[in-house]
């Protein structure tokens, strides 16, 4: 069988020191050397989740990052019970290094209602994931050729020496690695790697969470790949999860942007899973600066 998924393992595991306070771990730091958002996200929503009943499943949650994180300390997680209603339970989480805190996050908890009233977007029509390449595999073939200009074979070998946990495979993936120029738009399976099988859907919804920051930010910079990135960080982060899924199963990651200005950039996304049903919706600001004048290479 499968490894257990690290995600589960490692990432997500968090230590209870007290009733309502957990210290996190890390496990994949971005070649930013910044704290991961998503795991940051995904370790508050772990947090969250075992100060309420089993029986309840998080339907929202609403996150600021208001400091940078630090890699090298372990994150203690403080939940607070805002409130514990009949059908709705909201749970606020306060994440703190030295002393202060690097996010706050508030996510709502629903017991399960049946209603009438139920409509979906539909989702788009893309070939299957065993049809397509994985990231590292792109890469592979980015690299291959002869042309590619030195400071994006660097980059492309960042990236690949990252050992994220995830498992992507982009849809219509461009033939050589460029810097065209492109709609704010792009698609891509997604799944945690390794197994993490049926169990409390709250499990999931936690590694979703995780899943959902990767690359996402990313699609508001397609427009504008001419200009290099001086600095880009996630203000915010907000999930709803609308229907049941296996986050360690293929999902489709629709990402767009509608708006980018003020150094900042909007993104919205909507995980699908592949029979349609639409699983997650996802929306994030984060600062963009970039340096003034653009690349004159287009390669």
């Amino acid at each position: 069988g499968d490894l257990r998924s690290v995600l589960i393992t490692s990432v997500l595991n968090l230590e209870r020191l007290e009733l309502d306070l957990f210290r996190g771990r890390h496990h994949w730091v971005p070649a930013t050397r910044r704290l991961f958002g998503g795991q940051i996200v995904g370790q508050a929503l772990v947090a969250a989740a075992r100060a309420v009943s089993r029986d309840e499943q998080v339907h929202s949650l609403h996150c600021y990052f208001v400091r940078a994180g630090d890699p090298q300390l372990p994150v203690l997680y403080e939940v607070e019970r805002t409130c514990t209603g009949k059908s709705f339970s909201v749970r606020s989480v306060k994440a703190i290094q030295h002393g202060k805190p690097i996010f706050i996050c508030q996510a709502s908890f629903q017991l399960s209602q049946a209603s009438p009233v139920q409509h979906q977007f539909t989702m788009p029509a893309v070939p299957p994931p065993e049809e397509l390449l994985t990231q590292e595999e792109l890469i592979q073939k980015f690299l291959q050729n002869p042309n590619l200009a030195e400071r994006y074979r660097k980059h492309l070998n960042k990236i690949q020496a990252e050992d994220v946990p995830i498992d992507i495979k982009p849809v219509n993936p461009p033939d050589i690695f460029c810097s065209q120029v492109q709609e704010p738009k792009q698609l891509f399976w997604v799944r945690a790697r390794g197994y993490i099988g049926e169990t409390d859907m709250k499990v999931h919804c936690c590694v979703a969470a995780y899943i959902s920051d990767y690359a996402f930010l990313g699609t508001a910079l397609l427009p504008h790949r001419q200009y290099r990135i001086k600095f880009m960080v996630s203000l915010d982060h907000s999930m709803w999860f609308h229907a049941p899924f296996r986050a360690d199963h293929w999902m489709l990651y629709e990402c767009e942007s509608p708006w980018a200005g003020g150094c900042r950039g909007l993104v919205q996304g909507r995980l699908w899973r592949r029979d349609g049903v639409l699983a997650v919706t996802c929306a994030q600001e984060g600062v963009i600066r970039v340096e003034q004048t653009p690349n004159q290479s287009k390669l």
